[in-house]
């Protein structure tokens, strides 16, 4: 047997607020339509709602346990609408996110946990991929906000692409390597240490080849490859080797006494790190309330590390 939900929160409401015309008046309806539901309700079910002739209404405990469920529906009801709310002012909702993987995990997942900690009704699933991979999911829809460093150039017409973090790379490595207590550093003496490549899709791979044929190294010598940042940090940690990282991941873990920068310039990408959007998604709250929240976060970022300078 199907019931009205109407009916259910009519019922509830009779029984919370003591009568008929008591609900009537909560609910902006008359005393006549009131009573007229619940004769309805009562031949629907046939069974009794109210005791006969009882005044004020008196309810059946049959009455009692059915009114419940209008509590539910009611409560349901409010809750989904104090949800549309939330979402309508971008504080509910749920984000695919998606960016390259060294900075998602070196500056990235934090600024989204803080995110998410102030915005708990805003869940984000975060995944993993270079540029074009981005560009993908959003052209698909399968993606809300992707982070990647990309060129100018490379922005298709469909993709709003909000600058972040300018490019800039440094050379990193472990906090006690001896390189970094040398006062005036050259290329040569970086020449012929051992490097760690980045995965050959990344973008740094490219950079880090650039780097090494500017200062005259021909023959690389990778004592590991690819991996995620975890990975390269861990044997980074453990070794004299160096490698080629944004700034913004090297200044973070710095300010945490985890990793270096020598003071030796490299030169600095032509990309940006953007937040990117499909300007064919539909309008959705809470993902401008992240873009927002990501240009505020790494603005700050930004002017911390003009304030400590990396080597130029």
């Amino acid at each position: 047997m199907k019931i009205d939900p109407r009916h259910l929160e009519l019922l509830a409401a009779i029984v919370d607020h003591g009568g008929a015309t008591e609900a009537a008046q909560v609910l902006g309806k008359s005393q006549p339509s009131v009573s007229r539901s619940i004769s309805e309700l009562e031949k629907r079910l046939g069974v009794r709602l109210f005791e006969s002739q009882k005044r004020p209404l008196r309810p059946t405990e049959f009455c009692l346990q059915l009114a419940q469920y209008g509590r539910t529906i009611n409560d349901t009801g409010k809750s989904a609408s104090e949800f549309v709310t939330r979402f309508k002012r971008g504080q509910a909702g749920a984000l695919r996110v998606s960016g390259s993987p060294i900075f998602m995990d070196g500056v990235v997942s934090p600024v989204l946990a803080a995110f998410q900690s102030e915005y708990p009704a805003i869940a984000i699933e975060q995944g993993y991929g270079y540029v074009q991979k981005v560009l993908d999911g959003l052209a698909s829809g399968d993606l809300d906000v992707g982070i990647a460093p990309i060129r100018s150039s490379m922005i298709p017409d469909g993709v709003v692409a909000n600058p972040l973090l300018p490019g800039r790379n440094v050379i990193a490595c472990r906090i006690g390597h001896p390189l970094v207590r040398h006062a005036n550093l050259t290329t040569e003496a970086v020449a012929h240490q051992p490097w760690i490549a980045p995965p050959p899709e990344s973008p740094l791979y490219h950079d880090l080849r650039a780097v090494l044929d500017s200062i005259g190294v021909k023959d690389l010598k990778v004592s590991f490859s690819g991996g995620s940042l975890t990975s390269i940090l861990n044997f980074l940690y453990e070794s004299d080797a160096l490698t080629i990282l944004p700034y913004s991941v090297v200044y973070r873990l710095n300010r945490q006494n985890s990793l270096a920068a020598l003071p030796l310039p490299v030169g600095d990408p032509d990309r940006h790190l953007c937040a990117l959007t499909s300007k064919a998604a539909p309008d959705f709250p809470a993902r401008s309330r992240l873009l927002q929240y990501l240009a505020s976060e790494m603005s700050s970022l930004n002017d911390l590390m003009r304030l400590h300078a990396a080597p130029t």
